[in-house]
């Protein structure tokens, strides 16, 4: 077997565009890119009172176009592919992501890889989109932008959401080949629709090997079904850790920034581990976030409230070595690439400026204890 890190390179300001050139070497399977328009962090606590990364920046919420970051990347460096993760395709029409997948393929010589999901609260209903039926939505956009790629000439198309009346895109694909396409899914029909169309996978949420397992299992069920390869599909996954010693990671999950982690998480997935969420039984993690929702009074309640013995039973957390033994049984599982997401780092500045190092010390291990 092989395991392969992937690099990360943020899409919010300050913008360390000039970095990836550094990240161009075969150490990395690919740089990703996240997209959003509103961050994952409770912007009702980002304040020198609770932070001092609050400091150094004045929002968590400076955000860049996935997109445009990719282009230029995609000039700036000369090998290593690059993924968006994820796009959403609520706030894009699918003509526009093939489009945009194209064109970024041309800039990069095929190096990019067009990663998408069914979309998230925060970037999409404060902003007047239509989130509902997401999944639908999803899966319809992915017929659209296959249509427009492998159809010559005239497009018609009469969907749910989408109508495409003598549309066209007559741009050739690099070299002959179009973008792959990755999925970030997590949910059944997500998982299923993944192994009909995706080349490469990331879970949107497992904690365990055995979760993984059992959702890859799923997805190469489905390509099977579909009559495709399930083994070409990449199982990879963007795994968030707090890497340190154990009076580091203690001081850590002190922290309001680390404590804000489980608001990534659902009610469902914390009860498995034994845990009611703070936020309610019905709270869905990523899909529940949202600033005007998350207001500083709950915010500040949930900080003082909650029990960080319920992140110590779901994240991976210790040194280095123990966190690439815990990651070691998601390769086991069938995971093949990996970035490793110390979030170690919102903890505070001391904490952020050792981070980089103790992931490449944690990928470093993981690739020796896996790599045959």
């Amino acid at each position: 077997m092989r395991i392969q890190p992937a690099a990360f390179l943020r899409t919010t300001l300050p913008l360390a565009i000039e970095t990836v050139e550094q990240l161009d070497s075969e150490r990395y399977h690919s740089i990703w890119l996240p997209d959003h328009m509103v961050s994952f962090w409770p912007d009702s606590i980002w304040t020198p009172e609770f932070t001092d990364l609050a400091i150094a920046s004045p929002s968590p919420h400076r955000h860049l176009d996935a997109l445009a970051v990719a282009g230029a990347a995609a000039v700036l460096t000369q090998n290593i592919p690059l993924a968006t993760h994820v796009i959403d395709t609520v706030r894009r029409h699918p003509a526009m992501l093939a489009q945009s997948a194209l064109t970024i393929s041309h800039l990069s010589k095929g190096r990019f890889f067009l990663g998408l999901g069914s979309g998230e609260t925060e970037n999409t209903v404060p902003y007047g989109f239509d989130f509902e039926k997401p999944v639908g939505r999803f899966e319809e956009a992915l017929k659209v932008i296959k249509l427009l790629w492998e159809t010559d000439g005239f497009v018609n198309f009469d969907g749910q959401f989408y109508q495409l009346h003598d549309a066209r895109l007559d741009t050739e694909p690099y070299d002959g080949k179009f973008p792959p396409i990755w999925i970030g899914a997590s949910g059944p029909r997500m998982l299923k629709i993944t192994g009909r169309y995706a080349d490469g996978w990331w879970p949107a949420g497992a904690w365990t090997p055995e979760d993984y397992a059992a959702k890859l299992a799923v997805v190469r069920e489905s390509a099977d079904a579909a009559g495709r390869d399930p083994l070409a599909i990449t199982p990879a996954t963007s795994m968030l850790c707090l890497i340190g010693e154990e009076d580091e990671v203690a001081e850590m999950l002190t922290r309001p920034m680390v404590k804000s982690i489980a608001i990534m998480l659902t009610a469902e997935e914390m009860r498995r581990f034994g845990h009611e969420h703070p936020l309610g039984p019905d709270w869905r993690g990523y899909q529940d976030i949202n600033p005007a929702v998350l207001n500083r009074e709950r915010v500040v309640r949930f900080v003082e409230e909650f029990d960080s013995r319920a992140l110590r039973d779901i994240v991976p957390m210790g040194t280095p070595r123990q966190v690439a033994e815990k990651l070691s049984g998601f390769v086991d599982a069938g995971m093949r690439v990996i970035k490793i997401m110390d979030y170690g780092g919102m903890a505070g500045v001391k904490f952020a400026a050792t981070s980089a190092a103790k992931v490449r010390e944690t990928e470093d291990l993981l690739m020796a204890m896996c790599n045959d």
